[in-house]
């Protein structure tokens, strides 16, 4: 078995030099904490820190004479070519040309493990993402949701976690009810039979299409054709609801229920079969897939539900008014106390969300992350709550909201309603911009941050498209190297000492900050980051192509330019790979 090679972390050798320049010149009691940061200006260092200036103002010092100590108490490196003091007191270091140099034949080594480190190792994280309603297709936020946490699972994978991805499928919920309803209403209408559809029921042409199916495959057999059946109908429809929609649902629901007898469960069952695989369809079409499909009826049918209660029970944390049975969530910082079962004995969405976080946790996992829409931001307390009053620990469970994307097309915001069933799905979107811009496009942004979906922008052929840009660069790469007629292998011996030119050296530094990228993403669970990073490392590439000739006559010169760029392609490879993006060999 091949030994993995661990590239030099120089980030980490700085830190480690200054850490121990400041044990050896400051008291035992002083808190030092080191962080390094990249300098916008080549010539400001490679790395910059902060370090004096932070403690300058604890000791009463002046920040730049502290900041000239800790430089001559710096211990000897084998990497580092100088250190400044700067401005107020940062102090720029700046590696040794050939530490940068020789970097290039780590990377071209470590081949496809380039960038993946052991920031996880021995840690299970669980990421829990999208978990839409299987009451329809998905739209466009579910598809911001999918990327994002499909890309943040990649990221933590390489950063050593063992990672499990999971869906929570609500099929026990009255939504589901609900589309089984608006289906069997729609089917009637098919055999005839019309009745004023409810305007909160759902619109979507899905649903008649979902109809017509029961409609060609079994005839009238769900008619229950009848007059006591429509009038049954009638009357759930005219009864006093004080004009709520809601009350005309639970109204319709039990109706249909009576009526339907055994037949509703079928309805039911097929109408949740249908919209599932279609989900899981246009989620693995994306490229998004998951290792657990978890269903919320299970948590019924196993007693969790009932038994996550009765532990809340037991701790003396429910109450009973108004017939309904209240969660004491006020006492774990909600804004109010939480109904957990209906006066009715039903157990509310809530009940059976505290007996899906409880079963998580039973399961072991040393962290969790929760990928929510950002309209569901009301709902941490409350489940956070739950969970510290099941004397579990709240720190394991980390929840990440997304916010939601607004298209736009022509310089026109594009109108969406998912009450009338008017919206765009994240198929459409796929069909109309493909699976590479919409991945790209979705992580450009923080999660928590709105994101404007330019729909023009993602579809053109140009440098002001940014997956288009860094997949050109890819490509480009591989035109250049396409028509070389060496093999890799000769990249073994590349001088890179003739890497000297500013370009490759800003290129190699570029190289080199990858790993620290990944690990920044996994850390702060921050796809953005890569993608970032990879238009710039597309972006310094691009100019590097333009000023230089590669296939020169020169042969030492060919092959290290030639092993810089394939080490770039790599990285590019790599990079759009953890983001869900392919990477084209030419366009």
């Amino acid at each position: 078995m091949a030994t993995r090679i661990i590239p030099p972390n120089f980030k980490a050798h700085c830190i480690q030099l200054l850490d121990q320049a400041a044990s050896n010149l400051l008291p035992p009691e002083t808190n030092i904490h080191v962080e390094l940061s990249r300098p916008k200006q080549a010539g400001h260092g490679d790395y910059a820190s902060n370090l004096a200036m932070k403690l300058a103002k604890h000791l009463r010092q002046n920040p730049r004479e502290l900041a000239q100590a800790l430089i001559k108490a710096l211990p000897e490196s084998p990497w580092l070519e100088k250190t400044e003091v700067a401005g107020g007191g940062f102090i720029n270091l700046f590696l040794k040309n050939t530490a940068k140099q020789q970097f290039l034949h780590t990377v071209l080594q470590t081949g496809e493990l380039f960038g993946q480190s052991s920031l996880g190792a021995g840690k299970t994280v669980q990421v829990e993402f999208v978990s839409a309603n299987p009451t329809g297709p998905l739209h466009v936020g579910h598809g911001r949701g999918a990327a994002f946490g499909a890309s943040l699972a990649n990221i933590l994978a390489a950063a050593g976690y063992t990672v499990a991805r999971e869906f929570y499928v609500n099929d026990a919920g009255r939504q589901m009810d609900i589309l089984t309803l608006s289906t069997w209403l729609r089917y009637l209408e098919l055999n005839s039979l019309f009745f004023p559809f409810p305007g909160s029921a759902y619109q979507g042409q899905y649903v008649i299409d979902m109809a017509t199916e029961i409609y060609r495959a079994h005839g009238d057999r769900y008619v229950h054709r009848s007059d006591a059946m429509i009038q049954k109908l009638t009357e759930a429809s005219s009864l006093e609801t004080g004009g709520s929609d809601d009350g005309l649902l639970d109204s319709l629901i039990a109706t249909a229920k009576s009526i339907l007898g055994q037949d509703y469960a079928y309805l039911h069952n097929l109408v949740l079969t249908e919209q599932l695989g279609d989900c899981r369809n246009d989620l693995m079409e994306f490229g998004v897939e998951f290792e657990t499909w978890f269903s919320e009826q299970s948590l019924f049918d196993s007693g969790m539900v009932a038994h996550a209660v009765h532990l809340l029970e037991e701790k003396k944390l429910l109450y009973r008014q108004d017939g309904a049975v209240w969660f004491r969530s006020t006492e774990f910082g909600d804004e109010k106390d939480r109904v957990v079962q209906r006066e009715n004995g039903q157990y509310t969405y809530f009940a059976s969300d505290i007996a899906y976080h409880l079963n998580k946790y039973e399961r072991g996992f040393d962290h969790m992350i929760n990928i929510w829409g950002a309209d569901h931001h009301g709902y941490i307390p409350r489940v956070k709550g739950a969970i510290e009053a099941l004397s579990l620990n709240p720190e394991k469970l980390e929840i990440a909201l997304v916010q939601f994307a607004v298209l736009y097309r022509n310089g026109q915001k594009v109108s969406m309603s998912t009450r009338s069933g008017d919206f765009v799905t994240l198929r459409q979107l796929r069909e109309e911009v493909g699976n590479d811009a919409a991945r790209f496009f979705y992580v450009l942004r923080k999660s928590d941050q709105h994101l404007d979906f330019d729909l023009d922008l993602a579809k053109s052929q140009s440098n002001d498209n940014p997956v288009y840009y860094v997949q050109y660069a890819h490509a480009r790469i591989c035109s250049v190297l396409a028509q070389w007629d060496g093999t890799p292998a000769m990249f073994a011996t590349a001088d890179t000492a003739l890497l000297n030119d500013p370009a490759e050296l800003a290129l190699l530094q570029k190289m080199i900050d990858f790993p620290d990228t990944v690990e920044a993403a996994a850390r702060e669970r921050a796809p953005h980051l890569i993608a970032f990073y990879l238009r710039e490392l597309a972006s310094e590439f691009h100019s590097y192509y333009n000023s230089t000739r590669f296939l020169v006559s020169e042969e030492a010169l060919k092959i290290v330019r030639l092993a810089l760029i394939s080490a770039i392609q790599q990285i590019l490879s790599k990079g759009l790979t953890l983001l869900g993006v392919t990477s084209p060999r030419e366009m």
